[in-house]
Formats: C-alpha cells, sequence, structure tokens
C-alpha cells in the first residue's frame, strides 16, 4: 500500500468541520495525542479541498476519504484533484471511494442503479485518467463479498463502516493476507448503559434504513426485528461503549480479527468535535 494509516485513526463526518481550512488546524492535535490517520466521512467533495485543508494543517498525519462518493464528480476529476493533493503532500493522502445510498444520490439528481457496475466503471476511469490514481492509493467502502473481492482486486484494500468484529473476520477472508482492512468502529465514551445507548441509537436511526447496510446486518445474523427495534443486541455489537478499556478491548478484537487498521468514530450527545473523548481514549489507544 502506498499510504501508511498506521494501526489507530479517528472517523470524523465531514459536517463536523465548517468550511475547508477554517477548522483544519486544530486538527493537528491529533497527531500529539498519537493518532495515526483521520478519515473524514459522509462523502467529502470529489474536488478533495476539505483533506487538503487538513493536511496543510498537519505534518505527517495521513488523511483519507471514508467516502468520495462516485456519483457527483466524473473520475477524471477526482483524478485530477488526487494528484493535485498528492503532489503537494506525498504518502499521506489515501481516496477511499464508495457507492454511497440512495437516499443521499438520488436529491442530487443521481439514480442510484447498479452501483456495482457504476463503480467499476468509475475505477476503469481512474486508470484510463490522463494521470491514473494507482490502486495503492485507493480504498473501498466494502461490506457484502462480491465489494469485497473488487476491493481485493481493484484496490489496496477495503474500508468497510458500521461493522462488527465477527465481519472484519470474514473480510480478511475475503481479503486475504495482503490488501488493507481499516473497519471504522463507533464508540461512546461513557458507563452508562442507558445514556450510552440512547446516544448510540441516536447515530444508527438513518443507517438502519439504507438497504445496503441492513443487507449486511442480516448477513452476520442480525434479525429484522434487530434492526427495526435498534435492539441492545444490535446497538452493542455496532457501537463500543464504556470506559476506555472497554472500548480498547473492542478495537483490539478487531485487529484479532484480522484488521490493518481501526478508525474510531467517537459519538457524543453534541455535535462537536469529540476533543475531550480523543484525549481520555489517545492512551488506551494510540
Amino acid at each position: 500500500m502506498g499510504v501508511e494509516v498506521g494501526r489507530i485513526g479517528v472517523w470524523v463526518p465531514g459536517g463536523l468541520l465548517p468550511e475547508p481550512g477554517e477548522a483544519a488546524a486544530e486538527l493537528a492535535g491529533l497527531e500529539e495525542l498519537g493518532y495515526q490517520a483521520l478519515w473524514l466521512g459522509r462523502s467529502p467533495a470529489g474536488t478533495l479541498e476539505q483533506p487538503e485543508a487538513v493536511l496543510a494543517a498537519t505534518s505527517k498525519l495521513a488523511v483519507a476519504t471514508g467516502i468520495v462518493s462516485i456519483w457527483p464528480h466524473p473520475p477524471a476529476t477526482v483524478a485530477a484533484a488526487y494528484h493535485r493533493v498528492t503532489s503537494a503532500y506525498p504518502g499521506r493522502f489515501l481516496l477511499g471511494l464508495g457507492v454511497s445510498h440512495a437516499h443521499l444520490v438520488e436529491p442530487i439528481g443521481q439514480e442510484y442503479a447498479h452501483p456495482y457496475r457504476k463503480l467499476v466503471e468509475f475505477l476503469d476511469g481512474l486508470d484510463a485518467a490522463g494521470q491514473p490514481v494507482p490502486a495503492a492509493d485507493r480504498v473501498l467502502a466494502a461490506l457484502g463479498p462480491r465489494m469485497l473481492a473488487l476491493a481485493r482486486d481493484r484496490a489496496a484494500g477495503a474500508h468497510p463502516y458500521l461493522v462488527t468484529p465477527e465481519h472484519t473476520r470474514r473480510a480478511r477472508e475475503v481479503l486475504g493476507s495482503g490488501p488493507l482492512l481499516a473497519p471504522e468502529q463507533k464508540v461512546v465514551l461513557d458507563t452508562d448503559p442507558a445514556r450510552a445507548r440512547e446516544i448510540a441509537r441516536a447515530m444508527l436511526g438513518t443507517y438502519l434504513r439504507a438497504p445496503n447496510y441492513i443487507a449486511n446486518l442480516r448477513r452476520l445474523g442480525f434479525t429484522d426485528e434487530d434492526i427495526s427495534g435498534a435492539s441492545d443486541r444490535l446497538v452493542d455489537a455496532l457501537v463500543a461503549w464504556g470506559d476506555e478499556a472497554a472500548i480498547a478491548r473492542r478495537v483490539a478484537e478487531h485487529h484479532a480479527a484480522g484488521a490493518d487498521h481501526v478508525c474510531i468514530q467517537v459519538l457524543t450527545a453534541e455535535q462537536a468535535l469529540p476533543w475531550d473523548q480523543w484525549r481520555a481514549l489517545a492512551p488506551a489507544l494510540a
């Protein structure tokens, strides 16, 4: 793989950052805490101004997109943006790509049809660009076996989202020993079960209505009742909560199951960057 993301990173919704550059500088503190990568989530623009701003404000942090949606921009635009960023910050940017979801794609005027085929065509476009995007510098959002195989064959590896250590084990079986496996893990740093699950459920609601996540959860053995009701069993499997040691144990389960890198998404009741939680967790994780 061309970009070294280390063992532990953080995943941040792109919407928690203001316009590119305005809040990027404070993210330099992640380096001081020992985190090795920052994943910018929820389809930041394919023109890549946001990751570029974070790279400019930091010195060694790897920055990845988790993910850039393949629908809003053509491959040539994304390839040109990738080369602009990597020319300025070589070896530090990993392009995460994914098919996103119908409820996010259709409002921008795109028909969400044949997402797997669309992703294959997009990768073909990246390969055929005037300056191609190397497979070693891109990862794919992948859940099911078919998409994981594509990540194995056409990218550096996979960035699964909303998964369990059991999914990590299955994903490693499909990927084999070489490709990067970098799952996202949601966490709530709170030892009160009711409060922690309340925070978790508030975040999970949207995802538990998305067909691709529902299909993956069914593959993992969760029932329709688990999913529709966001059962304690499901919440506890998808969101690690408790003290620092409890969250570190869940991250270690992913590593033991075959993950090379785990990026934590800290959930809180506030819509703000979770600096207190990042600081508290860093000694146990980073």
